[in-house]
Formats: C-alpha cells, sequence, structure tokens
C-alpha cells in the first residue's frame, strides 16, 4: 500500500468554532459560518537512503534506526535536550556497584496484543550480546554479563564491571524491546517488526518506501498521525521538488548546496538541527609522517575551518575544537582556550622542526560524498600553503571502510555521531587503543595515559569525578591532534508548511508523535 500524503480536504459547515480531533482528523473552525478544512494525518518523509535492517539488534545505521524507533521502545529514551526519561522502565536504582534494578511499565502491549514483561528484557538483551549472533551493536552492551527475571515487571542488570554510562546506551535505538516470540523464531535472522512502539509496520518495499501505521494501544501519548511513509529518493533535487509539489512532507538535506532552494520556496521552510555529530580528518598516526605530534599539529593548525563552515557548508555547521560539543555529557567548557587555531605561519615553523621544512607528499581519502570532496579540496588548497602536496582519492564507501580499518591510508574524512549523549561513546572508540581498526580508532591511536583516564571514566560512579577525567582526554586529544576536529554539522530539513509539531533530536533520530498535518 502506497500512502503519498497528499492534503486532501474536503468542506463543510462549521457550527462550533473550535478545533475538533476526529478519527485522526484534524478540523478546524474559523466561525459559523466559515468553511473548515479536513487533513488526513498521513505524513510522508522523503529520505535519501533504504533501511537495512529493522532488526533493533541488526545493522547500526541511521536511516533504519529512524524507521526503528518509530516500532520499539527502549527502557528509558532522551529527549530534544538530551535528557532521561522513563520508556519501558518507570523506575530504576543501582542496587550494587555492577547490578541495576529497573521497574517496568504495566499494562504495556505489544503490537499483536501479547503483554510487555521482563521476559521480554531477557530475551532482547542476551541476544544482542551473544557473541554467536555477531551483533553490530553489541559493543553497546558488551559489559552486560548477565540479565535476571525478578518478576514479570522487575528485571536486573549486572555488569562486568561498573559502567557509569549504563542508562544512555539503554536508551540507543539497539535497546529496542521486540517481541521475545518473535526474537525466538528468527533466530539470528532478522526477527519480525513487533515491538511495543507508537508505531507499526505495514510494508516495506525495498529500494521503494516503508510505510508505518498508528499503534492505537499505544502506553504513551497516542499520535496524531495516522501513518507515516518513508519514501526512498535517493535523487536530492527530486526530494525537494516532492515537498514543493506536496507529495512529500519533510525531505532530508544532505548537500549545503540546496538549502537556499529550501529558503526561498513558499511551499517549505529550511529547518536546521543541533547535532551530537562531529566531521573530522583522521591521520594514521602509526605511519610516517603521522606518528610525529608536531606534523599533525602543524596540519590542524594549517587547516582553515572557518572557510570550510562558510565556503563549503555554508553555515550549516560550528567549529569544533575537539571530539565532542557541549550537548554531550563531559563536554569540556572552556576547550576553546587551548585550540590549535588556524595559524599557517606556525604550521610551517612545526614542520621545519619535525624535519620537513619543505613538505611532503602525502594523501587524502574520502568516499563519494560532493561536501567530503569539497573539503578535500580545501585541505589540498591549505596544505599546499605550508609545502605538503596532497593528492585526494575517491574510494567507493564499502571499500572506505575496510580500507581505513585495516590502516592502509594516509589521511581521511569521516563522521561520528555521540548517540548516547555520553563522552564515553564520543571517545572511546575512537581513541581507545582496544578498539583500533573496525571497532572505531581508525586512527590507530595509542596513548597510555588516554587509555587509563577513558577506562576511569566508563566505571566512575560520581558525576563530577567523571566529568573532571573526561575535561582532562579532551585537553590531551587537543594537544597531541590524532584528529582534525573540523565542525559540528547541522541536520537540514525540508519542511513542507502543512506541517506542525515536529521534532528532532541532536542524535538524528525524528520525533513524530506531536506531528499535526495542516491545510497550508
Amino acid at each position: 500500500m502506497c500512502k503519498k500524503g497528499r492534503s486532501s480536504a474536503r468542506l463543510l459547515t462549521a457550527v462550533f468554532a473550535a478545533l475538533f480531533l476526529v478519527a485522526g482528523m484534524s478540523l478546524f473552525a474559523a466561525g459559523a459560518a466559515e468553511e473548515a478544512a479536513v487533513v488526513e494525518q498521513d505524513l510522508v518523509i522523503a529520505t535519501h537512503s533504504d533501511i537495512v535492517s529493522l532488526d533493533p539488534h541488526g545493522s547500526n545505521d541511521s536511516p533504519s534506526s529512524q524507521v526503528r524507533t518509530q516500532i520499539y521502545d527502549t527502557l528509558l529514551y532522551h529527549d530534544e535536550n538530551l535528557e532521561l526519561h522513563p520508556g519501558l522502565a518507570v523506575e530504576w536504582e543501582m542496587i550494587e556497584d555492577t547490578v541495576w534494578e529497573f521497574q517496568l511499565r504495566e499494562g504495556v502491549t505489544f503490537h499483536n496484543g501479547d503483554a510487555f514483561t521482563a521476559d521480554a528484557v531477557k530475551a532482547n538483551f542476551e541476544r544482542v550480546i551473544d557473541p554467536e549472533f555477531g551483533s553490530e551493536r553489541a559493543f553497546l552492551y558488551d559489559m552486560i554479563t548477565e540479565v535476571r527475571v525478578v518478576d514479570d515487571l522487575t528485571v536486573q542488570i549486572e555488569t562486568e564491571y561498573p559502567f557509569a554510562p549504563l542508562l544512555a546506551h539503554l536508551a540507543h535505538d539497539a535497546g529496542g524491546i521486540a517481541h521475545p516470540d518473535a526474537l525466538e523464531e528468527a533466530g539470528f535472522d532478522e526477527v519480525e517488526p513487533i515491538g511495543t512502539g507508537p508505531f507499526v509496520l505495514e510494508l516495506w518495499e525495498p529500494g521503494d518506501e516503508i510505510v508505518l501505521v498508528r499503534n492505537d494501544d499505544y502506553w504513551g501519548d497516542l499520535p496524531n498521525l495516522e501513518s507515516v511513509t518513508f519514501q526512498i529518493v535517493p535523487e536530492e533535487s527530486t526530494r525537494l521538488a516532492m515537498v514543493e509539489r506536496g507529495d512529500a512532507h519533510i525531505a532530508e538535506i544532505l548537500q549545503p548546496a540546496n538549502m537556499g532552494r529550501a529558503e526561498g520556496s513558499p511551499a517549505m521552510n529550511l529547518e536546521l538541527y543541533e547535532s551530537l555529530s562531529l566531521t573530522y580528518v583522521s591521520f594514521n598516526t602509526q605511519k610516517e609522517p603521522f606518528d610525529d605530534v608536531r606534523v599533525r599539529q602543524a596540519i590542524t593548525m594549517a587547516i582553515d575551518k572557518e572557510s570550510i563552515i562558510e565556503g563549503i557548508v555554508e553555515g550549516a555547521g560550528v567549529p569544533a575544537v575537539g571530539p565532542i560539543n557541549e550537548l554531550v555529557f563531559g563536554a569540556h567548557p572552556d576547550l576553546a582556550d587551548l585550540e590549535l587555531a588556524y595559524d599557517p605561519d606556525r604550521a610551517a615553523e612545526l614542520l621545519a622542526d619535525a624535519g620537513y621544512p619543505d613538505g611532503f607528499e602525502t594523501t587524502v581519502w574520502t568516499n563519494d560524498n560532493p561536501t567530503r570532496i569539497a573539503i578535500a579540496e580545501v585541505m589540498q588548497h591549505n596544505l599546499a600553503e605550508v609545502g605538503i602536496d596532497v593528492s585526494i582519492e575517491v574510494l567507493e564507501w564499502g571499500a572506505y571502510l575496510d580500507e581505513t580499518a585495516e590502516g592502509n591510508h594516509d589521511m581521511f574524512i569521516l563522521g561520528w555521531v555521540t548517540v548516547t549523549g555520553d563522552a564515553d561513546y564520543g571517545m572511546y572508540a575512537l581513541f581507545h587503543s582496544d578498539n583500533q581498526g573496525a571497532a572505531g580508532n581508525r586512527s590507530f591511536y595509542t596513548e597510555d595515559r588516554v587509555d587509563e583516564l577513558l577506562d576511569s571514566g566508563r566505571t566512575e560512579g560520581d558525576m563530577e569525578n567523571r566529568e573532571a577525567l573526561y575535561f582532562e582526554v579532551q585537553e590531551y586529544l587537543v594537544d597531541d591532534a590524532p584528529f582534525v576536529y573540523l565542525y559540528h554539522p547541522y541536520y537540514m530539513l525540508a519542511i513542507g508548511n502543512s506541517v506542525e509539531g515536529y521534532r528532532h533530536r541532536p542524535d538524528n533520530m525524528p520525533v513524530l508523535t506531536d506531528v499535526i498535518l495542516t491545510s497550508d
């Protein structure tokens, strides 16, 4: 079934000057003698890429997560300010250093009508950490050693060591709770998407669309929308045209050059949302000359971030000093004072001190993302001014990930999203020596003090002490420069005039429960 989401209207004679919601449709009456429009509550989102998996323990890609968050609930959830709130768990406490107990919400049912109980929590977390399953998302929960059912609405989670950011990890999409019978039936295959969330899967046509319909038995605030359709539209200009024509209500914008079209159109608005994302340049710190901190500092100081943000990203981002921004727990409040700021003259001096007074030849890799290619070209120009001759190589996405995981690069451009809102996620995978390669540390960075601080940050229960540990890590990472921290991008969306109540979290998840479609 394909729901195109065009606003259809019928004209009625208004008797009362009030706002009615009838059968999921909005009736606006301007007066007793005026006519009001009834608008179907079918939201269409034009997205750039198909989902990979509807299994909560499956792929770790953003398009899949955006759909799954509508189908599955988590024990806790983050709001747009990254504050944690009760989800399927209503209360929790640490009863030992390594044991958390959760009281579960009563009266919740899965999409098939079965009751949600502690058995479902146990089944889901045991599956995601099962090494035989090999989930891409196991790293979020691999510290869990046991999940114990105390009674139908009480569950305990024990960890191998005190793990301070556990609650934030439980709010991640990977902690979505699927029906335990569906898990058992699926085994290690794709699970049937039966959750407890506000929407139910109706249709997935790979490469075309995903249709969700409202869960009328949802335990939380019932969505206004009757259905949501994610239409797969790889071409960005086509996505924007769909919103202009009314064939879609929301379109993703990936290329900053298209912001102007959304901003200038009478049919839609450009909306920018803060993100937990970092765009960065990584060095292979095990390879000469990038094993020399002076070279890394020199390149950092030779790249003009402002020209990238204003010229390439067109203002849709803020300069980065370190790996995480102020939205993340543990972000250093005064890190800007330590920045290796743009200074080509100082960069040349550092290169000379390192034994490269005439520079050297190197390469920077990127995938076939126009924005990243443009950033590489700015880097090429900036570094030429200090004697570094940079060749740009564009790789296919799969090869890009494989080759950087193997350490076959000099430099590359990539991004990272601190989806949990906690500094542990933003730095442990990227900089701890245990995670070299595909696990996240593609710079192959090794520094004992950083490892020590990151390990302590995971286990420290006192929040002020945790912050102090992460402050020190960030100070170290700025000075040691395993990355060039370029900018924190905004998420860019074109939103049609008929859409009200849309919200977007900094982890790139849409919040659809309050959306209402009106006649524009």
